[in-house]
């Protein structure tokens, strides 16, 4: 199986640049972070204190997390409930940073990631793929974009859905997810030593997906040199 590890922060792109990506490539497309999303979507609806991790451990024997593939591509299972657009609002990316940070959260979803990307040609975005879930991936890239340029994408794709919430605050969500995922003591934020690096500050969307397949199509066919 081929796997293609795209890792980095918040609001680079990842999910969507990946999954055209995916599809230009006939793979499947993983979003790990609509996984974490999902364990985080759980711990809000029940209550449950995420500063605790001992409480959030033991919620996870209520949850069950899957993934099924539709036309319009990945959707995430929460005990059998799609809330693929559930999952998608700032409370809930916020907290998918803090429990992201839990040793227990992250092996519960470790086998899914492994076993999806164990069955199938994949592109499986997240934080540490590269460096954790699939170390051993032929290609591994790190994508990112300035704070500044990530906080104004995510502050127009909150604007178009009729969102109400300032570039400021959206900036400030952006360097404050960022700081949680580099400095977490579990699997912290970091591309992995062989990752080449991908930066798509002033790119626009098409121009960033033919910079990722370049880089895929290149380190693929290094792969086949003797």
């Amino acid at each position: 199986m081929i796997a293609v590890a795209i890792d980095g922060p918040a609001g680079a792109g990842k999910s969507t640049i990946a999954r055209r990506a995916a599809a230009a490539l006939g793979f499947i497309y993983v979003d790990t972070g609509a996984l974490y999303r999902t364990v985080a979507l759980f711990m809000l609806r029940s209550g449950v204190d995420l500063a605790d991790a001992e409480k959030v451990t033991q919620a996870l024997h209520g949850v069950n997390v899957d993934v099924c593939y539709a036309e319009d591509g990945q959707h995430v299972l929460l005990n059998g409930e799609d809330v693929s657009t559930q999952i998608r609002t700032p409370e809930v990316s916020m907290s998918a940073s803090v429990v992201s940070a839990i040793p227990a959260v992250r092996r519960f979803l470790f086998d899914l990631q492994l076993s999806l990307a164990h069955k199938n040609n994949v592109v499986m975005d997240g934080r540490d793929i590269g460096t954790v879930v699939l170390p051993w991936a032929q290609v591994k890239i790190f994508l990112t974009a300035s704070p500044e340029e990530r906080a104004r994408r995510r502050f127009e794709e909150l604007q178009a859905k009729g969102e109400s919430v300032s570039y400021e605050q959206v900036l400030e969500d952006v360097r404050r997810r960022d700081d949680q995922d580099a400095n977490r003591a579990v699997a912290p934020l970091k591309p992995a030593e062989d990752a080449v690096l991908l930066d798509t500050t002033g790119f626009e969307l098409e121009d960033s997906i033919a910079a990722l397949l370049e880089i895929v199509h290149t380190r693929l066919e290094e792969e086949k040199e003797p």
